[in-house]
């Protein structure tokens, strides 16, 4: 099976990223044909510094590496080197309704916050529908905030199809129950982003002490019951889905094991987390930028050559010259 995801290159990997996405892929390249993708043209459609950009693109796929992604099982590229990305989507923005792109929920809230809204954020959907297409791909790990966009990609797959005949695979999403929420530490009603200030999240890259001093400062709920119920208690329950997620228990193994209030608690959990990612810390360590910019060139040959056999298929189907 074909699999296809990616994450933008900036900001820091944090555990939201790493138990909602990351980790999936780590299981899906053992069985299934995956590329995996710094998708840098995405980023551009938010306030971002084009001097650091570069060096962005490159700890992300340390980080990637780090976390377990191999590029022997994996194709790991950078979305901007493979120019028929930003092709594909010209062509799909020719079979989606505008009125499609105005509904989706993070571009009503996105729009919100600039005082000029750009096109790209706009048609953000319709680029995440060419990086998926691009490839044929039939599963995509995603969060709950991007079902709806992958939602789209199926109608503009669906539309594709039925004006110039079979091509897409309409694609499934793949989603972990439990971990595709990790929710921010100081508010636990949001999910945990780089965006709610350092204190929200840990990065997989966070030195001990700054692990346990965030782990430790946590907002939890009234009371000491060490109890999961995200309407009552979603503080210590998002502490709990952690600490679940980190030692393959199932939360009740959880709940039950801890019965000595939040402290105890908090002071285990962030044993637990620094000690799983410490590999991850040593890895990133271990690694050149020589060797991260050879995988990346490997993967951009191989995902290349597959985008060009698909935009041969696209193109005579639509009529182009090729």
């Amino acid at each position: 099976m074909k699999v296809f995801s990616g994450i933008q290159p900036t900001g820091s990997l944090h555990l939201g990223n790493y138990l909602g996405a990351i980790k999936q892929w780590i299981e899906l390249q053992e069985e299934h044909d995956c590329l995996f993708c710094i998708v840098d043209l995405h980023a551009l459609t938010s306030d971002y510094n084009p001097e650091e950009l570069p060096e962005s693109i490159v700890n992300k796929v340390a980080a990637y590496l780090a976390a377990g992604v191999n590029p022997q099982q994996s194709t790991i590229f950078v979305q901007s080197q493979v120019k028929e990305h930003a092709e594909l989507a010209w062509l799909l923005s020719t079979v989606t309704p505008v009125g499609e792109l105005e509904r989706m929920t993070q571009y009503k809230k996105k729009s919100k916050k600039q005082k000029s809204v750009n096109a790209g954020l706009l048609n953000y959907p319709v680029l995440m529908a060419a990086d998926i297409l691009l490839y044929k791909s039939e599963l995509v790990p995603v969060g709950e905030d991007q079902q709806q966009h992958l939602e789209l990609t199926r109608t503009i797959a669906r539309k594709f199809n039925n004006k110039f005949g079979n091509t897409f695979p309409e694609p499934e999403a793949k989603t972990t129950e439990q971990g595709a929420r990790i929710m921010s530490l100081q508010e636990p009603t949001n999910k945990m982003s780089k965006s709610d200030g350092e204190e929200s999240y840990v990065s997989l890259f966070d030195s001990p002490e700054e692990i346990k001093e965030k782990i430790m400062s946590a907002q939890t709920d009234s009371g000491r019951e060490i109890k999961y119920d995200e309407k009552e208690k979603p503080g210590i329950s998002n502490l709990i889905n952690i600490y679940s997620l980190f030692s393959d228990k199932e939360v009740s193994q959880v709940e039950q094991e801890f019965n000595g209030g939040y402290q105890e608690f908090k002071k285990a959990l962030a044993e637990l987390v620094i000690q799983e990612l410490e590999p991850f810390r040593q890895k990133k360590d271990e690694l050149s930028k020589n060797q991260i910019n050879e995988i990346l060139e490997e993967g951009r040959k191989e995902a290349e050559q597959r985008a060009q056999d698909t935009m041969k298929e696209i193109k005579e189907k639509m009529g182009l010259p090729y």
